[in-house]
């Protein structure tokens, strides 16, 4: 559904425009309804669809709280999600709270991940494009595909 990366702007209130080659199947997955919040491993926001969010949520919900990173999990994925529409520009509002835990002020990079979407602060995405992936430490499932 979602591939490929784009580079982005926040305006001054902390808006980003989803790109206009996004905006249509956002529209008829969701009806431009998605969820933003800090992704669980690294340091970067996750968008999702609606829908999409309803399952992975429950998912994350119906884990055990007797595991004290499960409640870490828990707090940092569900306790700092948001609900938003897309305006009819194509704009969300990046609530501020997420903009600091990832230290996204005014440039961006959008990441599509077929059926979600990371946000990341440009240079974090720049840094992270500058280390190697070490195929020796992928799983086997990984390093048996053939790309």
């Amino acid at each position: 559904m979602f591939n490929g990366r784009t580079a982005l702007n926040l305006d001054a209130k902390g808006r980003l425009t989803v790109p206009t080659r996004y905006r249509e199947s956002l529209n008829s997955a969701c009806g431009g309804r998605v969820v933003l919040t800090q992704h669980p491993y690294d340091a970067c926001l996750v968008m999702y669809p609606f829908p999409e969010w309803r399952e992975i949520a429950r998912q994350v919900a119906a884990q055990s709280d007797a595991h004290a990173q499960v409640r870490a999990l828990k707090r940092r994925f569900l306790g700092q999600a948001v609900e938003m529409d897309m305006d009819g520009n194509g704009r969300l509002l990046v609530p501020p709270e997420l903009r600091d835990v990832v230290g996204l002020e005014k440039r961006a990079m959008l990441v599509g991940l077929l059926h979600r979407f990371e946000i990341w602060a440009e240079d974090t995405w720049n840094e992270l494009e500058q280390q190697n992936l070490d195929q020796e430490a992928m799983p086997e499932s990984v390093q048996a595909l053939s790309f």
